[in-house]
């Protein structure tokens, strides 16, 4: 039976004469770790529960939490890839020290032995001071004798939950725009009905650009359509998304007067392009001397700049 002795800062510290039931550190020549393995030192994994764990020592206290003269002590969850989509568990856990001049053991844990909610962006609960240095270092206390002690673990899974689906997104800083230049020879000699440019790569997409020389949909026969398309649909996962910013334009290859269009779009494997249906009239685009047609070539320009990308958690 443990015996209660002392209760602060919601950490209640007891005496057990039973060893952890799930794990046990020994640290034999502990100032040598103290000395060569940085400001922490995480365990083995073992199982309780059904889950992976570790326990994280800090034997000059958590720097990051400004903890100074204590011992921290930390339980973290390991291996969780496998736990799927929105994963949570809730936990009990209790640390142990043993006592080398008594055989039995310091138990520190949560005083209101409140469980803990482990997740994704939380995988470690513990205690920052768990124990002053000068305690733990004096062999009266029997904590570290011989410059060996032990630590132990005990964790209880309470319940565990398992959400839906998700998403992350990932901006890109500094993006880098791209630009592709496509010429089309025998522009009106070719009776095709979509020419098409050569795959160009931009943000580790492949893309490639599509002109209707006739039109099509609500620009058949009256306009040029001009678009930019996803050139290998096999590389977007159904939950992918790619946001672009383009610009499209027609060159003028005499004033420099071009014609142009400017977008974003977020593409995905069911929205592999954009653009416009009515880029350019026919009419003007045929116009002798305007610069966009000369000696049968035709000359586009795509500047494609990927912003983020969104994939499936």
């Amino acid at each position: 039976m443990d015996a209660v002795f002392e209760n602060q800062d919601g950490v209640a510290r007891s005496i057990s004469n039973a060893p952890p039931a799930h794990y046990t550190l020994k640290i034999q020549l502990f100032s040598l770790l103290v000395s060569t393995s940085g400001q922490k030192y995480e365990s083995a994994e073992f199982e309780a529960g059904g889950y992976k764990w570790k326990l994280v020592l800090h034997p000059n206290g958590n720097k990051s939490k400004n903890v100074k003269d204590n011992l921290s002590l930390y339980l973290a969850m390991s291996n969780t890839s496998s736990l799927g989509l929105g994963w949570e568990v809730y936990a009990v856990f209790r640390f142990f020290l043993l006592d080398q001049n008594k055989d039995n053991y310091l138990v520190v844990q949560d005083a209101l032995l409140k469980e803990k909610r482990f997740h994704g962006l939380k995988l470690e609960w513990g205690i920052d001071q768990f124990l002053p240095l000068k305690t733990f270092n004096d062999a009266f206390y029997g904590y570290l004798i011989e410059d060996t002690c032990v630590f132990g673990a005990e964790v209880f899974v309470i319940k565990e939950r398992v959400t839906g689906k998700g998403e992350c997104l990932s901006m890109i800083k500094d993006p880098v725009s791209i630009k592709h230049v496509w010429k089309i020879e025998n522009f009106l000699k070719s009776d095709t009905e979509c020419f098409e440019s050569k795959v160009f790569v931009a943000g580790d997409q492949k893309w490639k650009i599509q002109l209707y020389p006739k039109g099509r949909r609500h620009g058949n026969g009256s306009h040029l359509s001009l678009y930019l398309v996803i050139a290998d649909s096999t590389t977007l996962s159904p939950a992918s998304k790619i946001y672009a910013e383009f610009t499209l334009r027609i060159l003028d290859q005499v004033q420099a007067r071009h014609i142009a269009g400017k977008g974003n779009y977020w593409f995905n494997a069911s929205n592999l392009e954009t653009g416009w249906a009515r880029f350019a009239t026919l009419s003007y685009f045929s116009q002798h001397g305007n610069g966009l047609l000369v000696k049968d070539v035709c000359s586009v320009e795509a500047d494609v700049t990927i912003h983020g990308i969104a994939s499936a958690l």
